[in-house]
């Protein structure tokens, strides 16, 4: 579909296109708000159904598990059905789900739903990014990106919160579930009236389908209509490949473990603050709910930081290295300054969390923690789909399964680990790992091209690592 075809997405206009990824954003935001709401209501479920601290926990971890199934169905599935049915299927199932959280009356019930709710609200996790890239040229998709990156840390961030002051004002913990019901039921209706189909091969498949209705002549098709693979075939495309990819690929493994001990870490600490500011500190779980905003603001200055410094400098390197396309390795640039402040900020944390040291001094950790957060992922996503290109979902479907795994074990041993070792060895035991983690983008900013040269799906390998003679001085100046 060329670029001037008034059915193209990216030739829609830009506040048209602005809107669509402010609505993609809000669908992750919805989905990831989901997955930590329950932390301000934790002692009040465990008084209602009478379990224990780890029970009570399996409340986030089995829906953070549900990330892990999700993926595997809702991005492939988008890439035969388009991306609008797989938001409004996925939607209205998410939001019945919520409804049976609501009302559950025992212990299984609600982990059920829980779990079943998480396997549908990740959805906009596999394919919001999709519409980027549908909507999107690639000068504007980084600035649109950064911006959506944003979404998957904002919701957890903020879930406890309002959850927390929920449980302070009194009110039954059931309504945290309605609130999520209506949340979802919002997002459902906006998604059913506003969101247009953005997928290229199903809107060439509806224009055959119109045609020939129009003129009564079956000569008209769409590729995607003539692209059937059978049933085994397809699941094992579908569940089989990515897995293959990453086993075969020892930087993406490298960049995957350490996406996904970030992963986990952020709902790691969903157990770690309140021992921290709950037990040291004596905050009550509405107060204890705003101590997660640092990290909310250090993600925002991250973008901040992003757009108005890194994207700049990348966009100099795009017009030095032309024709060619910049190097995957020159996304690198972010994590370099991200991976020594991630580390820091838990030792930080840490060895100020005694509760004869201000609260402020732990709090003020989050915002480091924020920024070099968004800062890794934006990078690191960057460099898989720079890298990887044609088989960048395979890449990123996998990444995202144990990201998920990691994300939703690690609240599983968190409590007892900050019990255990106290808040400074359990942070500083974490930090130890982080720059253990931390040379892995520096590898790759030296080494990477020869580590593409010779991957067996990376198409990029024969890509110049300078910039050509003429802009050499240009390219220089951009990274």
């Amino acid at each position: 579909m060329p670029l001037d075809d008034p059915e193209n997405p990216k030739a829609w206009s830009r506040p048209y296109r602005w809107y669509i990824t402010m609505l993609s954003a809000f669908l992750v935001l919805n989905a990831t708000f989901a997955s930590s709401a329950p932390e301000g209501i934790i002692p009040d479920i465990m008084e209602q159904f009478s379990f224990g601290q780890e029970v009570a926990t399996l409340t986030i971890a089995l829906f953070v598990a549900g990330y892990c199934v999700g993926p595997l169905v809702w991005g492939p599935l988008s890439e035969q059905i388009g991306r609008k049915p797989v938001f409004l299927i996925s939607f209205l199932v998410y939001t019945g789900f919520q409804v049976g959280c609501a009302l559950s009356q025992n212990t299984a019930s609600i982990l059920i739903f829980r779990f079943l709710g998480g396997t549908f609200a990740a959805a906009p996790l596999a394919n919001s990014g999709a519409v980027m890239s549908d909507i999107w040229d690639a000068d504007t998709r980084g600035k649109a990106l950064a911006l959506f990156t944003l979404a998957p840390f904002a919701g957890p961030t903020l879930g406890p919160t309002v959850s927390g002051f929920m449980a302070v004002s009194g009110v039954s913990w059931r309504w945290v579930f309605w609130l999520l019901t209506f949340f979802a039921g919002a997002c459902l209706l906006a998604t059913a009236l506003t969101l247009p189909e953005t997928y290229i091969p199903v809107l060439l498949v509806k224009r055959a389908q119109r045609l020939r209705k129009e003129t009564g002549d079956d000569r008209y098709w769409a590729p995607l209509e003539r692209n059937k693979m059978a049933l085994g075939q397809r699941l094992k495309h579908v569940l089989g490949r990515p897995f293959i990819v990453l086993a075969r690929e020892p930087m993406l493994i490298a960049i995957t473990l350490y996406m996904s001990f970030i992963y986990g870490c952020i709902y790691l600490l969903f157990e770690a603050y309140p021992i921290v500011f709950t037990e040291g500190h004596h905050f009550n779980e509405g107060i204890t709910g705003l101590t997660f905003l640092p990290i909310f603001i250090g993600g925002v200055l991250g973008v901040i930081s992003y757009l108005i410094f890194f994207n700049p400098r990348y966009e100099r390197a795009m017009a030095a290295f032309k024709p060619h396309p910049v190097p995957p390795e020159y996304r690198m640039e972010l994590c370099l300054w991200a991976a020594p402040m991630f580390a820091l900020s838990f030792f930080w944390f840490g060895w100020t969390s005694y509760p004869s040291v201000s609260y402020w001094a732990p709090l003020a950790a989050g915002i480091p923690l924020g920024t070099s957060i968004i800062f890794l992922f934006l990078g690191l996503f960057n460099y898989v789909i720079d890298a990887y290109l044609f088989v960048a979902a395979s890449a990123l479907s996998s990444m995202t399964v144990v990201r998920s795994l990691f994300g939703a074990g690690f609240p599983l041993f968190a409590t007892q680990m900050y019990q255990t070792l106290n808040p400074r060895w359990a942070s500083t035991l974490l930090g130890c790992i982080a720059v253990v983690m931390a040379p892995i983008p520096f590898v790759l900013r030296a080494y990477g091209h020869h580590l593409r040269r010779n991957s067996k799906y990376s198409p990029t390998g024969h890509l110049p690592t300078k910039p050509p003679a003429k802009d050499e001085k240009a390219g220089a100046q951009a990274v």
